[in-house]
């Protein structure tokens, strides 16, 4: 595994453009919100568990497989950032049901990725994940690195 560093370093090489880091500080966590809203959705046993317990288990696991490991500071902020966005889901699946939450997620992965794909074009590069799939990954941590980095050393 690459250390931080060095992912952050590469990704943005491939994000120097204003308009599209303004881009992807709305559409990544906007598309990151969407997996975990696609993940909540998916049937769980009722003697395993209830709504949400796949979403919450695949967060638990990329926290401690992979942003924790990547770099504590991050992963522990990426923790946070889980949290948040299990209530939100929660939250919006008490009140609109699943089917009203499969239908707000369509559109906005939709409307996310489109931006992203504006804001490389913009860019002039292509996206990072078209070259390693872990920048699916990286993408969200980039972003909470530059926000922790206004609080001191970001990893």
């Amino acid at each position: 595994m690459r250390d931080a560093a060095t992912w952050f370093g590469n990704y943005s090489r491939d994000h120097q453009n204003a308009t599209n880091r303004l881009i992807h500080w709305i559409c990544v966590p906007a598309i990151t919100w969407t997996v975990v809203a696609f993940v909540w959705l998916i049937p769980v046993p009722g003697w395993l568990g209830r709504p949400g317990f796949w979403a919450v288990l695949a967060m638990f696991l990329a926290f401690c497989f992979y942003y924790f490991r990547l770099s504590r500071r991050i992963g522990l902020a990426m923790a946070g950032a889980f949290i948040v966005l299990a209530l939100f889901t929660d939250m919006l699946y008490r009140a609109i049901g699943s089917g009203g939450l499969l239908w707000l997620a369509v559109v906005v992965f939709v409307v996310a990725w489109i931006g992203q794909f504006i804001g490389h074009r913009i860019e002039g590069r292509r996206p990072s994940f078209l070259t390693d799939l872990q920048y699916l990954l990286i993408g969200p941590a980039w972003l909470m690195s530059k926000a922790l980095g206004r609080f001191g050393p970001s990893y």
